[in-house]
């Protein structure tokens, strides 16, 4: 009776270990990409993008400005030059960067020329941070086409701009709609980004 518990705690370990050899090779073996982008509350740019199949990870933070290691309190202010971003890790292999370019544009006002919403100052202004030439690219053709649909009613203001240092915000900001929902929700919904949304684009987002 010990040599077969013997036996299966051999087995057992070994059958642990090389899974997790598995996951981690599957894990380090695996392209991973990332595009940030400007929707104002940072708060509110994470959740339509981490229910995407193939979105490994949604950070929010703050890029574009002039202030090295800013903090929330200034880059609120509007006197660091950085906006709040949301960086979306991805696996190009599940999901494409036109795709993420798709929900996002459905989840700004790209017409607002003053911020976002209620959040209004440069800080809060929409925007595609591009990582390299394809990406630039792809932003732009995005941008031209919305554009030229003129579904909107008026000129796409959303700017393009070269990816800059990108700032992790404070740790109780990142997936701040699960940290504190009662909250998050107060907030956007006095902010009026649904209502404005759906003024938009004919959908409340957050039915999707």
């Amino acid at each position: 009776m010990r040599f077969y518990w013997v036996v299966v705690r051999v087995f057992t370990f070994l059958f642990f270990f090389s899974w997790q050899a598995f996951s981690v090779a599957e894990v380090s073996d695996g392209e991973r990409k990332s595009a940030i982008f400007a929707g104002g509350c940072f708060w509110c740019m994470e959740p339509p993008f981490d229910k995407l199949p193939g979105v490994i990870a949604t950070t929010s933070g703050y890029t574009g400005g002039t202030v090295k290691n800013p903090d929330y309190k200034q880059v609120s202010r509007g006197r660091t030059g950085h906006y709040e971003v949301v960086r979306v890790e991805y696996d190009p292999a599940r999901i494409d960067y036109q795709t993420l370019l798709d929900v996002f544009w459905r989840n700004v006002d790209p017409l607002d020329a003053r911020g976002q919403f209620c959040d209004k100052g440069q800080q809060y202004l929409s925007a595609i941070f591009y990582a390299d030439e394809a990406q630039k690219v792809a932003a732009e053709q995005s941008r031209q086409a919305l554009q030229e649909s003129a579904i909107l009613g008026g000129d796409i203001v959303t700017e393009i701009l070269p990816a800059a240092t990108f700032y992790p915000a404070e740790d109780y900001h990142q997936n701040y709609y699960l940290k504190n929902p009662l909250r998050y929700k107060f907030y956007r919904s006095g902010c009026g980004r649904d209502r404005r949304l759906a003024e938009l684009w004919g959908e409340d987002p957050t039915e999707k």
